[in-house]
């Protein structure tokens, strides 16, 4: 049997699913098919059901709850991760919250576009643009401040770029959870018995890629475009680690905390279905 699986090319999806569609763990006689783009891509993807079994942000998956359920492997959850607003001029956070500056984002249906909803609600001038564009459009003055996420956290710096908020630490601090930012996905159409396979086999996959770290490289660097090496590193060790294993108490009490303070500002809709598949 064919499934699709949709993930992004940045290196710790590369990283988690490499086992798994290269045929280093048994998929006991399930196909994987990948489709590779990035995130904002696939959540407007799912919007239209697209695959079998997605990557999406955590903020996307509210508006497609009623037609995925999430998996409990393969996400991006963690602390210190979390993404940046970033401007070439100091600016403050005071400046953010008048809503005058314009401001890059990665995605309206991102996590890092709903932190930033919930940290500055005035600040409505934005513009998307896919996030690896936005450090040149923020250099280039062609917007005030941009938001960051993935390996752009990095490289900022090194470019003469100045943070003005850790919108990670914001939620950290307001919340104590973990954040949210990516999960995986699949549609509910399917039965009950091959949505447990599936999650079963993504968890192997990262298991696989823990225990041989060097093995998934060579298809991490293949669509690392031009990333040093380094980053990629940096990059994998940031964004997997033991929720992406296994979601756990702590992984779903955070998701279900940011799914709280959305509904409650009405930022995202409230879903009738169980979010998870236990």
């Amino acid at each position: 049997m064919k499934i699709t699986l949709a993930y992004s090319p940045c290196p710790n999806d590369c990283f988690i699913f490499d086992a798994l569609i290269h045929n280093r763990i048994d998929t006991q006689g399930l196909e994987f098919v990948p489709v590779l783009a990035d995130v904002e891509t696939l959540n407007q993807a799912a919007f239209r059901k697209e695959y079998g079994v997605t990557k999406l942000s955590y903020h996307a998956f509210a508006y497609c709850c009623d037609d995925y359920v999430l998996l409990d492997s393969g996400s991006a959850l963690g602390r210190n991760c979390g993404p940046l607003l970033i401007s070439k001029r100091k600016i403050s956070p005071e400046e953010i919250a008048s809503g005058f500056l314009k401001i890059a984002i990665p995605g309206k249906y991102t996590t890092a576009n709903f932190l930033l909803g919930i940290a500055f609600p005035q600040a409505n001038n934005k513009q998307e643009m896919v996030f690896s564009s936005i450090e040149d459009a923020v250099l280039n003055e062609e917007v005030d401040a941009g938001l960051i996420i993935h390996e752009n956290r990095f490289t900022y710096e090194a470019k003469g770029l100045k943070k003005i908020i850790d919108l990670g630490e914001f939620w950290e601090t307001r919340t104590g959870h973990a954040i949210p930012l990516g999960g995986i996905a699949m549609r509910r159409d399917f039965s009950p018995a091959l949505i447990e396979q599936v999650e079963t086999l993504i968890r192997k996959s990262v298991e696989y890629a823990f225990a041989n770290p060097e093995a998934s490289m060579p298809y991490v660097k293949a669509h690392a475009a031009e990333m040093d090496v380094a980053v990629m590193k940096k990059h994998i060790d940031l964004y997997v680690n033991s929720f992406s294993v296994s979601l756990g108490v702590e992984g779903k009490e955070a998701v279900n905390e940011m799914f709280r303070s959305g509904q409650s500002v009405g930022a995202i809709p409230v879903c009738e279905n169980p979010l998870f598949t236990r």
